[in-house]
């Protein structure tokens, strides 16, 4: 008898890699149950793609300065992607503002990280954001991906207390660090069919979520 076939994640990069790092470790560690096929950057040079190489995980470069416009490396991401048939889309670091014609590709299957307690700050300089408002908190959610920018509806979000010291790069690595535990379990948590979503709404174990998603200490992670 043949073991059933485990989850598909693809992840998209344009950097370092450290929330795929996250991912890698998770999935070979079984804490979650899917396997990465294939991670993908639109830059050659970005060191996240050695990360995968060196989990022997496949990867692939699609060049954005190749195509005449976002809407044909959109296809060509999505030429790339679909022959792997996802469960999950992840984009962890991934610097492009997407179009329709990515993001109507994997409605309901693709997720970003962002680095701020959304709806607030979307868009870029979110630390320095949050402390020039005399914040208490700040934090990172992950959301579904709609074609508006960082505006999708939120799945899960860790907040993190800004310190009366901290300068965005001391509150960025704080962050970061919840960012880590943040994105495996919003992914084990859909994969398992916890959170579900409906239309642009959000469901935890059919329980509506709120505006901002649901908070990482609410969430058992059994």
């Amino acid at each position: 008898m043949t073991a059933p076939t485990k989850p598909k994640l693809v992840v998209l990069i344009s950097g370092s890699g450290s929330n795929l790092q996250s991912f890698i470790d998770q999935t070979q560690s079984s804490q979650l149950e899917a396997n990465i096929v294939c991670v993908i950057s639109n830059k050659a040079s970005a060191k996240g793609l050695m990360r995968a190489k060196g989990a022997g995980i496949a990867t692939q470069v699609v060049d954005h300065k190749a195509f005449e416009s976002r809407e044909h490396f959109d296809q060509a991401l999505v030429d790339a992607i679909s022959p792997y048939q996802p469960d999950l889309v992840l984009l962890a670091g991934f610097m492009r503002i997407l179009t329709p014609v990515f993001v109507n590709a994997f409605v309901g299957k693709l997720l970003n990280i962002h680095p701020s307690l959304l709806p607030k700050y979307p868009g870029l300089n979110t630390h320095q954001r949050a402390i020039d408002a005399n914040d208490e908190v700040a934090g990172a959610t992950i959301h579904f991906v709609t074609e508006e920018l960082d505006g999708g509806p939120p799945v899960l979000q860790a907040k993190v207390d800004i310190q009366p010291n901290d300068t965005a790069e001391t509150l960025a690595k704080r962050v970061l660090g919840e960012e880590h535990k943040l994105y495996p379990l919003a992914a084990k948590l859909i994969l398992e069919n916890r959170i579900t979503l409906e239309g642009e709404k959000v469901f935890f174990e059919g329980e509506k979520v709120g505006s901002s998603g649901l908070n990482i200490k609410d969430i058992a992670s059994d």
